[in-house]
């Protein structure tokens, strides 16, 4: 039940306008306890028309969690834990343009992420979620049933995503060498809040399954891939500049359209601290 803020669903399956909140000033514990329900609810909540300084939005992020540093690019220098999300006119590849779940190579991946929208082409540049619970809820009980004991194994290094970073660590590599970058976890999540079940594989980092070769996985990992990003699992967001994205990254999954050739595209990005997932 939501008093103070209005949720406006943004499709039938996933996502949600909100608003009723100045993100610029200080948020009581109703407020905070409303946006983490429809959070949960919507699993993407958007906000539109918050300008706010880099101190201002990291102090709306630490009403939700802990930030997780990103551990591939260094962060802004005054504000190491905001990560500059750019496309620049001349380059070819975005970041992190493919369909994932944040950092899922890491062995306790985030909670959520927030992205503050801060230079945009005149067109294009928009960001398409997809709620992995339906996904999960609409495969056959045989699916369910068979993988419902099996462990993923994740890897930042899986072509695609590594090569979506190159342009920004080659401006701003963080030092990683000394961290670990693959990760196993449950096919089949249950989400510590609602205790609803969402399908954890991913395109960007999934590279086969526990105690199976990478050939053995595919064809079984090449049909979720596609199942889990239907266009009726989806919502698909216009941004404006000021827009904050704040989503539940347990139970979403995106993916940033790269159609702006020749136009830079700026935004700000903090990840939240989450838990090993089970």
């Amino acid at each position: 039940m939501l008093e103070r803020i209005t949720a406006n669903p943004m499709a039938g399956a996933i996502g949600a306008e909100l608003t009723g909140a100045d993100l610029s000033r200080p948020l009581d514990a109703q407020c905070v306890a409303e946006i983490r329900r429809a959070l949960h609810r919507y699993m993407v909540i958007v906000f539109r028309d918050q300008n706010l300084t880099l101190q201002q939005f990291l102090d709306f992020a630490h009403n939700f969690a802990d930030i997780l540093p990103y551990p591939m690019v260094q962060g802004l220098p005054d504000f190491p834990d905001i990560v500059p999300v750019l496309k620049r006119a001349n380059e070819n590849l975005n970041f992190g343009g493919l369909w994932h779940t944040d950092t899922a190579y890491l062995e306790r991946p985030p909670m959520g992420s927030m992205l503050l929208a801060r230079t945009l082409p005149p067109h294009g540049g928009d960001t398409i979620w997809a709620n992995m619970n339906m996904a999960y809820e609409t495969l056959s009980d045989g699916m369910k049933a068979m993988l419902e004991g099996l462990v993923g194994v994740n890897s930042a290094a899986k072509p695609g995503a590594a090569a979506s970073r190159e342009d920004r660590r080659a401006d701003a590599a963080k030092d990683n060498s000394g961290l670990a970058t693959e990760a196993e976890h449950p096919v089949v999540r249950t989400h510590p809040v609602t205790g609803n079940k969402s399908l954890y594989v991913n395109f960007a980092h999934t590279i086969r399954f526990k105690n199976m070769t990478e050939a053995e996985s595919q064809p079984i990992l090449q049909y979720l891939f596609q199942h889990q990003t239907r266009p009726e699992f989806t919502c698909q967001l216009r941004w404006q500049v000021g827009t904050i994205a704040f989503w539940d990254n347990r139970a979403a999954q995106h993916n940033p359209i790269n159609d702006y050739g020749g136009f830079e595209r700026l935004l700000h990005r903090i990840t939240l601290a989450g838990e090993k997932p089970y």
